[in-house]
Parts: structure tokens; C-alpha cells; sequence
């Protein structure tokens, strides 16, 4: 899987506040963690966003926004936004923001 540094790009910028933000290579992407728990991702099919389990109906309701798999497998809590959502400022900030949201109820790793 090939990374899109545009995307990469732009969750710098928005994330670049966040305390206690760090970022590695994951899932054939790039991923970002706060306090070691994964918020979302970045790669060339779109970004992945951790909303956490019950949290992501609303999001799914969003054309271009489908749950995350692993290969068949259903990721409870993760939803894949494709371009046309993440190259939408204020619906990409949206997210994230809900991200943070559930990422701040978790224990620090």
C-alpha cells in the first residue's frame, strides 16, 4: 500500500496542536497516536479514523465514508473516508476532532 503525502500533509497541519501527538509507518500508511493510542491513519485508499465501537453511525452516513476492513474483517470503531470527504476541511476536521474525542477517554500506553 503507497502512502499519500497530500493527506499526510494536510493531518500534520491539523493535528500539529495536539498534545502528546506522535506518528509512525503503520498499516502500509502513516498513523498518528495520542498517548500511544491510535487516532487515525493516512494511505493511498484514504483515511482512517478511530471513533471507537457504538461511535460511528453518524459518520457512516456520509457518502464516502465506509467501515474500515482488514482484509474481510470489519473493524468496529474505524471508518475509511475516501478523498472527496477528507479534501473537505471543515467534514475532515469533523472527524478528527471525534476522534480525539474517543482517543481522550482511553488509558495512556
Amino acid at each position: 500500500m503507497a502512502r499519500d503525502r497530500g493527506l499526510e500533509e494536510l493531518l500534520n497541519d491539523d493535528l500539529a496542536e495536539v498534545p502528546k501527538l506522535t506518528s509512525k509507518a503503520m498499516f502500509g500508511g502513516w498513523a498518528w497516536l495520542v498517548n500511544g493510542n491510535l487516532l487515525c491513519g493516512a494511505r493511498d485508499d484514504g483515511m482512517l479514523v478511530r471513533l471507537g465501537k457504538g461511535n460511528d453511525g453518524w459518520a457512516l452516513k456520509m457518502a464516502g465514508v465506509e467501515p474500515m476492513r482488514s482484509g474481510t474483517r470489519h473493524m468496529d470503531g474505524w471508518v475509511r473516508a475516501a478523498p472527496e470527504v477528507w479534501g473537505n476541511d471543515a467534514v475532515r476536521r469533523k472527524l478528527l476532532e471525534a476522534a480525539r474525542e474517543f482517543v481522550r477517554t482511553l488509558r495512556a500506553k
